[in-house]
């Protein structure tokens, strides 16, 4: 290892952006959060994933409607991650 190292040059964040998602730290209720976190591991997907949907569902929009309405099934992760791969 070197004595010095120069990080002149460096940037913070990820090192591969997500694109339209935006990192954020919020404060929520300790039995706000335990509801989003049993409710995800019972329909196995993320709890952001669903606090997510519930705030999209909250303003209206599509696509959180669609998500809230029917589970995330394996079929249906396994279709999507597919249809990913094949756009990286």
């Amino acid at each position: 290892m070197r004595k010095e190292y120069d990080f002149s040059k460096g940037r913070r964040g990820a090192v591969i952006p997500s694109n339209g998602k935006t990192r954020i730290t919020i404060m929520l209720d300790d039995d706000i959060l335990e509801h989003f976190r049993t409710q995800a591991e019972a329909q196995g997907v993320g709890y952001q994933t669903m606090i997510n949907a519930a705030l999209r569902e909250s303003v209206g929009g599509a696509k959180g409607r669609a998500a809230a309405d029917k589970p995330l099934t394996a079929a249906t992760l396994r279709k999507i991650l597919r249809e990913e791969l094949q756009v990286a």
